[in-house]
């Protein structure tokens, strides 16, 4: 007699679906790196830039180049807050991946621990059934003896 697992199907459906999540948690992941990256960039250009503004303001600047700068800092701050939204939503789909991966490896853990506590039981069945066949065969031959 082998074993059967009755939630076996249960239990590839819910690693499958385990697997999903997990792809889907690291292309999140992978999307907040990259839109992390960016910001940073831009941050570090705004950064530079105002860092040559200060420089140049020191050896004297025209009023319109000023203003070109500022213009371009200001544009600038426009794309920071936009990328800094987007790393919000990016940061925030990554950890609702991450929650429902936790949900998905809690529930697979479940099933596996039902297999488990099933296999033992199993094993334990057919440990006494084993026992009780021996049992089974030791009072036959004692029998044989005590007839002949």
């Amino acid at each position: 007699m082998s074993y059967q697992y009755r939630f076996e199907r249960i239990l590839t459906i819910k690693e499958k679906e385990k697997d999903e999540v997990n792809e889907q948690y690291k292309g999140a992941a992978a999307k907040f790196e990259k839109v992390a990256e960016k910001l940073f960039q831009f941050l570090k250009k705004k950064e530079e830039l105002e860092v040559f503004q200060a420089e140049k303001l020191q050896k004297g600047l025209s009023v319109q180049d000023i203003r070109h700068h500022q213009q371009f800092i200001a544009n600038l701050e426009k794309t920071i807050s936009y990328y800094q939204d987007l790393v919000i939503q990016a940061r925030n789909r990554m950890n609702w991946y991450a929650e429902k991966l936790v949900d998905m490896n809690v529930e697979v853990k479940k099933y596996e621990k039902i297999k488990e506590k099933d296999l033992g039981f199993f094993l334990h069945s057919m440990k006494e059934a084993e026992n009780k066949q021996l049992d089974e065969v030791s009072v036959v031959q004692y029998m044989n003896r005590g007839i002949r």
